[in-house]
C-alpha cells in the first residue's frame, strides 16, 4: 500500500495504534465511575467528550498536563475540587487505566517491518513525555523507534501544523517523505495531509472515511524494501 511512495520515514501514533488505549479508558472509567456511585448508560461517551475538550486545551497550551486532569474530573462529577482533591480523585482513574492499557498483537511486527524497509522509524504522541517514555518502555517499543516525540515538548500538539513541523525536523525528513499512521482522524489524518504528509488511518473498528487511506490492522502496512 506505501511500496510505491518515495517514504524515508514512518511516523506512528502512540495511544490508540500501537497500545490499546481505548479498552483501557472505557473499562477504568466504568469502574471509576461506580465507585462514586454513578450509574449511567452514557458515562463512557460522556468522560470521553470531556476528556477530549480538556485535553485540546492542553495541546494548544490553554491550559497544563495536570490542570487537564483536574477540569476533566470537576466537570465529570459537576462539583468544585481543590487541586489537591480533583488530582486525588483522577488517580484513582489513572490508576485503573495503566492497569488495563496493553499492546495490540500487530504493533511490533509493523515498526520491525518499517525498519526492514530502511525507514525512520519515528513516534509522535500526543502526552506527556514522562508519562509515554513510561509506556513506550512497559510495552518494550523502545528497541523498534528511532526517534521519539511527545507534544509535551513542542509548541502545539497534533493536528496543528506546528507539531508536525517539529517533529519533521527532529526525525531529518521532509513532509513529502514522511507517512504518519495513527487513529485519529483529526490529528494524525488530516493533521498530516494539511502539513503536507501522506497518511494512512487505521480504523480498528466502525466506518472507514472516504477519501481517507485507511487499514484495519496495522498488519495491513507494506513498506517498500
Amino acid at each position: 500500500m506505501l511500496s510505491h511512495l518515495a517514504l524515508r520515514a514512518a511516523i506512528f501514533d502512540l495511544d490508540g495504534t500501537l497500545l490499546d488505549h481505548r479498552t483501557a479508558q472505557n473499562a477504568a472509567v466504568v469502574a471509576f465511575a461506580a465507585e462514586l456511585g454513578i450509574v449511567d448508560d452514557r458515562v463512557v461517551a460522556r468522560w470521553e467528550e470531556i476528556a477530549d475538550r480538556h485535553y485540546r486545551r492542553y495541546q494548544l497550551r490553554e491550559i497544563g498536563f495536570e490542570d487537564q486532569r483536574r477540569e476533566r474530573v470537576r466537570e465529570f462529577l459537576g462539583r468544585e475540587l481543590t487541586d489537591d482533591e480533583a488530582s486525588e480523585v483522577f488517580a484513582a482513574y489513572g490508576t485503573r487505566y495503566v492497569a488495563g492499557l496493553q499492546r495490540f498483537g500487530d504493533a511490533v511486527p509493523s515498526l520491525i517491518r518499517a525498519r526492514e524497509a530502511g525507514l525512520i522509524v519515528a513516534l509522535l504522541t500526543n502526552g506527556d513525555r514522562a508519562q509515554q517514555h513510561g509506556k513506550i518502555d512497559r510495552f518494550g517499543l523502545r528497541p523498534h523507534l528511532d526517534v521519539i516525540v511527545c507534544s509535551s515538548e513542542l509548541p502545539a500538539g497534533k493536528p496543528d501544523r506546528r507539531a508536525y513541523d517539529a517533529a519533521l525536523e527532529r526525525i531529518g525528513v521532509a513532509a513529502p517523505e514522511a507517512v504518519m499512521i495513527g487513529d485519529s482522524l483529526e490529528a494524525d489524518v488530516h493533521g498530516a495531509l494539511a502539513a503536507g504528509l501522506h497518511a494512512v488511518h487505521l480504523v480498528r473498528d466502525g466506518e472507514r472515511t472516504p477519501d481517507v487511506t485507511g487499514i484495519r490492522s496495522l498488519d495491513e502496512l507494506e513498506f517498500a524494501g
